[in-house]
């Protein structure tokens, strides 16, 4: 059911709702309706809601009054790009847990990112505390280990073993850089693009989380292990069985503090033209 309902009161019959759906499912009668049969068309993106300059419209049971405005507060061009340019990977952290209501904002941020059919189901599987953190760090070490002894280990994965026994050794974690918090987003098998839903996802919440000044790492050694090497760390940390993994990230507040961000080393483009 999409629940649309119209405030008939704030309706200014302008026909933005009707023109800017992308399956041309509204119609003016005067006031906007959809289409009789028509609802299964509807791609859920709240093109109709976003658009309504009364705030007129809702849809799905959403409050277009909660919605964050397109005049709020934004970053300019310039702020943006620097933001981008200054991102750093993260590698070495602080010692101490990130606030669970900011890790809780920035999920919130980043499941506003484009999926697939705007099916917005991807799944962020977090751990928020260093106590956890250290138990599936272990969980991690000691499941390549097995598989190592076992003949288990992909070949094109065995660096991983190297690193286990540098942890097991000497105590140095390269794998998690030991850092405080962990994350790995996925999306069910059912979905379109799973993995480029959860990738995507998993972008945005980087961007959110530098903003606030947390350090990030995508981290593809823990992707592999979950993905390639034990799939029972997948069920340790509840990712559901028909979810595929897109990737994971480990994140926390930075030990250092950049001056300033790196020089790329060029721009690479095909540009098209077929004239």
């Amino acid at each position: 059911m999409l629940d649309f309902k119209l405030q008939d009161d704030k309706c200014i019959e302008c026909g933005l709702c009707a023109k800017v759906c992308p399956v041309s499912i509204i119609e003016l009668k005067p006031k906007a309706a959809i289409k009789e049969g028509k609802e299964k068309n509807c791609l859920k993106c709240q093109h109709c809601l976003a658009v309504c300059p009364t705030a007129a419209i809702s849809i799905f049971g959403k409050n277009p009054v909660q919605s964050v405005l397109v005049n709020d507060e934004h970053p300019s061009g310039v702020a943006m790009a620097n933001h981008i340019k200054t991102r750093r990977s993260i590698r070495k952290y602080k010692q101490e847990n990130v606030d669970e209501k900011i890790i809780n904002e920035l999920m919130k941020t980043a499941s506003h990112a484009p999926t697939g059919h705007n099916s917005n189901s991807v799944l962020f599987s977090v751990i928020d505390n260093m106590e956890d953190m250290h138990i599936f760090r272990s969980k991690v070490y000691d499941a390549i280990k097995k598989a190592k002894e076992e003949g288990r280990l992909p070949e094109k994965h065995k660096l991983l073993a190297s690193f286990q026994k540098v942890w097991e050794n000497h105590g140095v974690d390269i794998i998690f850089r030991n850092a405080p918090h962990f994350i790995v987003t996925s999306a069910p098998n059912r979905t379109s693009s799973p993995v480029a839903d959860s990738t995507i996802t998993l972008t945005y919440f980087e961007f959110a989380a530098n903003a606030h000044g947390i350090g990030t790492l995508w981290n593809g050694m823990v992707t592999w292990a979950m993905k390639e090497v034990d799939t029972d760390l997948k069920t340790l940390i509840g990712i559901p069985e028909d979810h595929k993994i897109g990737y994971s990230m480990i994140f926390g507040k930075p030990e250092f503090k950049y001056t300033r961000g790196i020089q790329s080393e060029g721009l690479y483009v095909n540009k098209i033209s077929l004239k």
